[in-house]
């Protein structure tokens, strides 16, 4: 794992969910943390901090005596994560400068629009899903919200590899993204944001159809 100039607990925190997001680690797994520390090359305690910190958020539990598990899933928690990055995307739009939101909205309508197939392998649409609201998001001057929001998605993307799978193809909205960046070309903030909660709860709710608890 390369090193950044960051508190190492943090790097490896991140590394962690990105490993979840990939559904390397199954639901409800015990964590061998001499072996994790091993595998990451790092020592046990920046490797505790980390899963401590983990545990705060509900993605690990521990139990006394047992050590640290990744935590099972449920269709709440799903729900709850969603209402929650969807309601920080929406701030983070709302915090973004209008013009700059008028600028790029021509590239998002057109990315849009580029990708309308109704249908998709679940890959394809997490990559360029990632990408679009990376993009709508790119000029929000608050560092410490988009931070989050990555955090929060990456939990996401667990629940998502695992109920739908990398290959699985999953319908769609193709004009989703297309109604937001409508919105913004006429410099219509709150109707963007309105349509960015739309696209969060159709796409929540096309996830959950699959959830098998």
């Amino acid at each position: 794992m390369p090193i950044e100039r960051r508190p190492l607990r943090e790097q490896i925190k991140d590394e962690l969910l990105v490993r979840l997001g990939r559904g390397e680690f199954a639901a409800d797994e015990p964590i061998n943390e001499s072996q994790l520390s091993t595998e990451l090359g790092v020592s046990r305690t920046p490797l505790r901090e980390a899963l401590i910190s983990l545990e705060r958020e509900g993605v690990i539990r521990s139990e006394r005596g047992k050590g640290f598990r990744f935590a099972p899933m449920s269709s709440k928690e799903f729900r709850d994560l969603t209402t929650i990055v969807s309601e920080m995307e929406s701030l983070a739009l709302r915090l973004s400068d209008p013009a700059f939101l008028k600028s790029i909205a021509p590239r998002l309508l057109a990315e849009a629009r580029a990708f309308s197939e109704p249908q998709a392998a679940y890959k394809v649409i997490e990559r360029y899903d990632d990408a679009w609201h990376d993009l709508l998001l790119s000029g929000c001057p608050n560092d410490r919200l988009m931070d989050l929001i990555a955090s929060l998605k990456l939990t996401m993307h667990r629940y998502e590899r695992v109920v739908v799978g990398d290959q699985d193809m999953l319908e769609r909205s193709a004009v989703e993204h297309e109604r937001i960046a409508e919105h913004l070309l006429t410099a219509d903030v709150e109707g963007a944001v309105a349509a960015l909660r739309v696209n969060w709860t159709s796409g929540m709710d096309r996830i959950l159809e699959r959830f098998v608890p």
